[in-house]
């Protein structure tokens, strides 16, 4: 099983490229399964995730192209992947590959929108809450699916003539089940207004794409999202956004071990709440032509108060990063967990660095310490994977994160990128 050894104490300074998106790329992918034409995503990121997916996709009949290229050493890897989805061969997405990955239960929608039945695996993924699908049936149900749960898995099925628009609102903010209910809404009848609905910038990528495909969407990025449904979609050609959750953690290791950063290829738009915070820690962040550049200035990592919320606020998928940035703070900061009920999990390990953290509920308490100190630690999901990673850049001496397979389902060349920049950083092989 790989791990990554860091020695920790040098600045970072040079030219990060941002990779494509894992959390748009996969719904992306996902909406192959929507039409019976060719569906190309470029800036597709090599991930664990996304390998998962494509073996999904593969069993449900999407026939996948791969090419990928690499321009220079100043550029990403990135791929563009080809999907070609004729025909539906099963409807089902069995146990076996969806309990590997949560995204992957999203399939529901578009097997449903266009075959009229799906049969999918109730889903794994990060152990960081219990993140149940009720809101995922519900809204299904709400276009007229007739749904029922029966030895672990999802049976649904449309009506007879099709799934039919429908007014809904969510009781809670979903990113996961706006994916699928969007998807889901482009081949019903009628017009689908969702309400309460995910703002996220995946959200806007997925409609755009949809749009390009033929659909009728209005509203991505608000509350109220109207879908104008459609008989069927066409194919198209579509470029993944930029990553925010690898930009806002490559901002906060700069913002950690001091230097001077260009995160290459991304944009402040993306998470504007995020930089807004760490201006506040003491990064001098400024948009660039090619990206945005980081600095830490010369006054040190100040405490911030932070509280994770849906977008446009704070991202959850960034609260660990901050917390282990927070470790080396001036002060006692603050941070609250509102999305998932067992994201702190990284707390304990960052205590083995010798970070000072207390829990409260769902609030840490963060007390800053002037030093770190290298020590064998374990990741227990994708992000506090990264997290261990920035406390590592910083602390004295080896640090050795095992169970790095985490990491993999979210970082494209992690090792990499930090190095070019002057990071002491490999991965050993036991």
């Amino acid at each position: 099983m790989d791990r990554i050894r860091i020695t920790g104490g040098n600045e970072l300074r040079g030219t990060i490229p941002i990779s494509g998106a894992k959390n748009a790329a996969l719904p992306l992918m996902i909406a192959s399964l929507l039409t019976s034409d060719t569906l190309t995503l470029e800036n597709v990121p090599h991930l664990a995730d996304v390998e998962q997916l494509l073996r999904i996709l593969g069993n449900h009949g999407v026939d996948i192209s791969v090419n990928g290229r690499r321009e220079s050493q100043t550029e990403s890897y990135s791929r563009t992947i080809h999907f070609t989805c004729r025909t539906i061969v099963d409807t089902t997405a069995p146990y076996e590959l969806v309990s590997k990955m949560r995204a992957s239960f999203w399939v529901i929608g578009p097997l449903l929108a266009r075959e009229g039945r799906a049969r999918v695996s109730l889903p794994g993924g990060c152990a960081i809450g219990t993140r149940p699908v009720d809101l995922f049936l519900e809204s299904l149900a709400a276009l007229g699916a007739e749904i029922e749960i029966d030895g672990g898995y999802v049976n649904v099925a449309a009506p007879k003539g099709g799934l039919v628009g429908a007014h809904y609102t969510f009781p809670k903010v979903s990113v996961g089940a706006t994916h699928v209910m969007l998807m889901a809404a482009t081949l019903a009848k009628g017009t689908t207004v969702i309400e309460n609905a995910a703002r996220e910038p995946e959200i806007v990528d997925l409609a755009d794409c949809l749009i390009a495909m033929g659909a009728k969407i209005s509203g991505a990025g608000t509350k109220t999202i109207t879908i104008e449904g459609v008989s069927s979609l066409s194919g198209a050609r579509h470029r993944v956004l930029p990553d925010r959750i690898e930009t806002g953690t490559y901002a906060m290791a700069v913002a950690m071990t001091g230097g001077d950063v260009t995160l290459q290829g991304t944009q402040a738009s993306l998470l504007d709440n995020a930089l807004d915070t760490l201006r506040l820690a003491g990064a001098e962040i400024t948009e660039t032509e090619s990206g945005l550049r980081v600095v830490r200035n010369g006054n040190g990592i100040q405490p911030v108060d932070i509280v994770t919320e849906p977008f446009p606020g704070f991202p959850t998928d960034l609260q660990a990063q901050f917390m282990a940035l927070m470790s080396r703070s001036s002060g006692v900061s603050h941070v609250t967990e509102t999305i998932f009920e067992n994201r702190f999990m990284h707390v304990q390990e960052l205590a083995r660095l010798g970070a000072r953290i207390s829990l409260s509920g769902q609030m840490a308490r963060i007390e800053g310490v002037p030093r770190l100190k290298g020590a064998p630690v374990m990741a227990t999901d994708l992000r506090a994977s990264v997290s261990l990673v920035i406390a590592g850049l910083a602390a004295e001496g080896e640090t050795m994160v095992s169970r790095v397979y985490h990491l993999d389902r979210g970082f494209e060349r992690l090792e990499e990128k930090l190095t070019r920049c002057g990071a002491i950083v490999e991965r050993v092989s036991d």
